[in-house]
């Protein structure tokens, strides 16, 4: 995952969900390939996002056309946010596939585009995502990251999420290997109840 905490000044991205990204025709028309923009060039970068080398457009297309399908039947959640009209961050979540986990749900990638970072767009993005999730009856959020990623994992902890678990060296990149750290968010009135603990920056 990849997002940015907010340390830049400027106006609020407009963070739509499926549903208001689909009714706008032109949005809609330009979502796949500007997702794939940022995806690629973020992963061109280094960005920890489960690719190696930057996806291939088809890929990317197939991921969206999957991630717009589970929100349409209530399985997920997709968030893209726009400024000027211009596709600057997108993140979703999908419910877990497994029968006896269908209850809860896996926020898998969150992405901002590098000219958009220290806007607070992933922080915008991820909140919008935590709702979404409470909103659907999701009991538990859980995500995984690199464990160098600290800015988004401080990011994740300020909305509430805490570690559970850990896999030490379990990535590879670039000749390196990583801790692969598990968060989670819990809905249930025993959780957290995804309270932010830490003020926006």
């Amino acid at each position: 995952m990849n997002a940015e905490t907010a340390s830049g000044t400027g106006p609020e991205p407009d963070v739509l969900d499926a549903k208001r990204l689909t009714a706008d025709p032109e949005l809609a028309a330009d979502f796949t390939a500007s997702a794939h923009r940022i995806l690629a060039d973020l992963v061109r970068g280094g960005a920890p996002l489960g690719w190696v080398d930057p996806p291939p457009a088809d890929e990317v297309a197939e991921l969206v056309d999957r991630v717009l399908r589970a929100a349409r039947s209530g399985d997920g959640a997709l968030r893209a946010a726009y400024a000027g009209g211009r596709l600057i961050g997108l993140g979703y979540w999908l419910r877990y596939a497994r029968p006896t986990n269908r209850q809860h749900a896996d926020l898998e990638k969150l992405a901002v585009a590098p000219e958009a970072h220290g806007r607070g767009i992933g922080r915008s993005l991820t909140s919008a995502l935590v709702e979404d999730a409470r909103g659907a009856g999701i009991e538990v959020l859980t995500l995984d990251a690199r464990a160098d990623n600290t800015r988004a994992l401080a990011l994740y902890r300020s909305l509430g999420f805490s570690e559970y678990g850990r896999l030490p060296d379990f990535v590879a990149m670039g000749g390196r290997r990583y801790d692969k750290v598990f968060y989670m968010l819990d809905f249930r009135e025993n959780g957290q109840q995804g309270q932010q603990t830490e003020p926006r920056t």
